[in-house]
């Protein structure tokens, strides 16, 4: 059976927790994940949730600081990193990456997204620090036809679920990077993913230290983010979820990865895009800083501008997981926005992402309101399944003014 522990909330409705309460564990017991951690948080008082088991076996009960891998919520702890070193003018948005990065100089682009690798035109302007936090530089994810693609995955380029005992160290991977041409001009259109991992070597270059090591002295020892990182130390493997995939047409969970798997042991590679393992209460203090405005870690108006749509209507057009991916929200500096309602639980402003290893996390300005939703299973499409948008459909049924 499902257990449970909550903290109620005077600003969230008893009978609304119970209901979400009771939505998530009917998912759990339909096999949906093993286990989760929920968490909905508004004006500062917070609703934690923790139900089922860290593996399909059930013999241990997920807990609130039951360790989760948050794959590409990763994104967002990049991009305040980045902000950081703006704030100290190390870099600047606007500026060329490549005085950090010259291996990303002189750039060749493909002439067609899906052409010949080798069919290529210069690039019409430099690779900025902008297009890495927003997705522009002209490369990531892209599903159809892309020999880019195809030669990044022998490279351990390519997008995908994360592994991150493949990629090399950064310096070979920016070598490796470097010998492919981009798949469109630099400003273009949004192409997902490696923008973050990108944006990773170059805060370690910026700041001069490695950029796990910048993480954990700027970022999580600041906000008390005690069990974030690229990899579980062994005293505490035992507390991370085993990790499945989701078969899309059956539904049946199949091993991912281990607790003694992939992320007990210290990366090549500390992948910007969707490296770190995390903790709904560890999470949450990152939400509430972006919720705040950013203290302790930078100033306010490089919050509001992290969170505000940067992508213009041209780009739009041509970019997306999906036909109209961006009818109703926009991109800001690794997040995703929300610029037209149309769903209770997706008021305008709001923004946050999600990780296709199982989970998802949006900030509500307007309610002042976090929720943050745990699992152990894999998502099956860039469209949210049915369990995280039960839980934002019932966190925001739950609120009682």
């Amino acid at each position: 059976m499902p257990t449970s522990a909550s903290l109620s909330s005077a600003s969230l409705s008893k009978p609304g927790l119970a209901r979400l309460h009771d939505v998530l564990a009917a998912h759990v017991d339909r096999g949906a994940a093993p286990g989760l951690v929920s968490v909905v948080s508004r004006r500062g008082e917070a609703a934690t949730d923790a139900i089922g088991t860290t593996d399909v076996d059930g013999t241990v009960a997920v807990r609130p600081d039951t360790i989760f891998r948050i794959s590409s919520m990763t994104k967002p702890v990049t991009a305040v990193a980045a902000l950081i070193l703006l704030e100290e003018c190390k870099l600047r948005l606007d500026e060329p990456v490549e005085r950090l990065l010259p291996e990303l100089a002189d750039r060749r682009v493909v002439r067609r997204i899906d052409g010949p690798i080798d069919d290529t035109v210069p690039a019409h302007r430099p690779i900025t620090v902008r297009d890495l936090l927003t997705f522009r530089m002209g490369f990531g994810g892209y599903f159809g036809p892309c020999p880019v693609n195809d030669a990044a995955a022998p490279l351990q380029l390519s997008v995908g679920p994360p592994q991150p005992s493949l990629p090399p160290e950064p310096d070979e991977w920016m070598r490796r990077f470097s010998t492919l041409p981009l798949m469109c001009q630099p400003g273009e259109r949004w192409l997902y993913h490696t923008g973050a991992d990108v944006l990773g070597v170059l805060i370690a270059r910026a700041s001069g230290q490695p950029f796990e090591v910048f993480l954990r002295e700027r970022v999580f020892e600041p906000l008390g983010m005690n069990d974030t990182s690229f990899c579980v130390p062994a005293a505490d493997v035992g507390r991370l979820a085993t990790s499945y995939t989701t078969d899309p047409e059956s539904g049946a969970l199949t091993l991912f990865d281990k607790p003694d798997g992939q992320w007990s042991v210290a990366p090549a590679f500390p992948s910007g895009g969707a490296g770190l393992v995390s903790t709904a209460t560890d999470f949450l203090a990152f939400a509430e800083m972006l919720l705040r405005g950013g203290a302790p870690l930078v100033a306010r108006p490089s919050i509001e501008t992290m969170t505000t749509d940067q992508l213009t209507p041209e780009q739009k057009a041509v970019s997306g997981f999906f036909p109209d991916d961006f009818a109703a929200r926009g991109w800001g500096f690794c997040v995703g926005i929300v610029t037209r309602r149309e769903h209770p639980a997706a008021p305008v402003g709001q923004y946050g992402w999600d990780g296709g290893l199982g989970t998802i996390w949006r900030n509500d300005p307007s309610e002042q309101m976090i929720s943050i939703l745990l699992t152990n299973a894999a998502w099956t499409s860039p469209r949210p399944p049915d369990i995280a948008l039960d839980f934002l459909t019932g966190a925001y049924a739950g609120i009682d003014d």
